[in-house]
């Protein structure tokens, strides 16, 4: 009993640790008479161990009744684009360039057990994070993915363009 609590303690414990994301919007593709529409939502996160990190995931959202009580699943497909959106200074461990990869974003896509997820690298020959999202599930995965990267460069903030005015 014991274990099976530390067990999932740990899963918690995991779970808090990866970004939140939010949304920045999202468009409708498939109208559906009952349900919500199927969509296409647009989220942000920022990396939770690299401040100036921020991600851009789009992803496929089921909509009709199955889709507005939680129980649809979703797609595999999503894509991700990350910018620097502030100084940049790699934490030791993040600069030690972990091949496998470290989790920074996972959210579910099914009521079980599929996930989409973000996985950040480093290269340090280039000096550059790379963000990969893709979807897993317990047994199978997909193979649809997408990647995005930062060249980690000395931060200027510049004054945004001036807006045109009508």
């Amino acid at each position: 009993m014991k274990k099976i609590f530390t067990g999932a303690a740990l899963l918690l414990f995991a779970a808090a640790w990866t970004a939140q994301a939010e949304q920045i919007g999202e468009v409708s593709t498939v109208f559906k008479l009952l349900g919500a529409n199927h969509k296409i939502v647009v989220e942000a996160f920022d990396d939770p161990d690299i401040p100036g990190a921020t991600c851009y995931v789009s992803r496929a959202k089921t909509g009709g009744i199955k889709g507005s009580l939680g129980l649809a699943e979703d797609t595999s497909d999503a894509s991700i684009a990350c910018r620097q959106t502030g100084p940049i200074t790699l934490p030791k461990d993040v600069a030690s360039g972990r091949r496998d990869g470290e989790r920074v974003f996972r959210k579910s896509t099914s009521i079980l057990f599929k996930k989409l997820q973000v996985v950040r690298f480093y290269d340090p020959k280039r000096n550059v994070l790379i963000y990969l999202t893709y979807s897993d599930k317990l047994i199978d995965g997909s193979p649809k993915n997408s990647v995005s990267a930062i060249e980690i460069r000395p931060w200027r903030q510049e004054p945004p363009p001036p807006v045109p005015q009508p």
